[in-house]
């Protein structure tokens, strides 16, 4: 799955059908080489400022497409020019769920991921659990301190969660308890010195990013 990680991008702009209306999107692809998967990418909560524009998600997506993915971004409902408004997490994930179906329908013959940050975390975890399955989910920045009352422990498909070690929201004394009620294919990847949004250490979260996904 190796592209080199300075290749340019191709970058479309598309406003998707979706259960509340249009979902603006952005999706990339490697500029030099067909893609070798395909990535849905879920941003941060719409009612604390997160977009699809979020640095983290940025990161997130840049990593994925520099190991061959091609990447869709979106905002859910309410953010920016996403028709609709926020949802309580419930409109959100059918949100996503149609943001997948879009991209596994363009690129029909390619295996899928789910990545997300924070709030994403959370949506790609849940639609994850739903059929088809993707190949694996990253989960970067589970916010583990603040419980939605949705069950996460069951999950057939390999989960690589990313957090950073002073996570103010998913701190390690809240998080890994979580993490260790977990059924199934699991995997831990702390970043040194990273909070939440991982200040100052995006570059290593980028190439965690990378590192996973060259490993299939």
């Amino acid at each position: 799955m190796e592209c080199d990680p300075n290749l340019s991008r191709r970058i479309e702009s598309h406003m998707l059908a979706g259960p509340a209306g249009r979902i603006e999107a952005l999706l990339e692809e490697p500029d030099q080489a067909e893609p070798a998967f395909c990535a849905l990418v879920c941003h941060p909560h719409p009612q604390h400022g997160g977009t699809m524009h979020n640095k983290v998600v940025y990161r997130l997506a840049r990593g994925l497409r520099s190991a061959g993915a091609v990447v869709l971004r979106f905002n859910y409902r309410g953010v920016n020019l996403s028709e609709g408004s926020y949802a309580g997490g419930v409109g959100e994930l059918e949100d996503a769920a149609s943001a997948l179906q879009w991209l596994r329908q363009r690129y029909s013959g390619l295996p899928f991921w789910l990545a997300g940050f924070s709030f994403g975390s959370r949506i790609v975890l849940q639609l994850g659990q739903r059929e088809p399955l993707p190949e694996r989910i990253l989960a970067l920045g589970f916010p583990s301190r603040y419980p939605d009352g949705v069950s996460y422990i069951d999950g057939a498909v390999p989960r690589v969660f990313i957090q950073g070690e002073s996570d103010q929201f998913g701190p390690p004394e809240s998080f890994q308890p979580f993490f260790d009620s977990l059924s199934g294919p699991k995997e831990l990847i702390y970043i040194p010195g990273g909070d939440h949004f991982f200040t100052g250490v995006l570059d290593e979260l980028e190439q965690a990013v990378q590192a996973i996904a060259r490993r299939d």
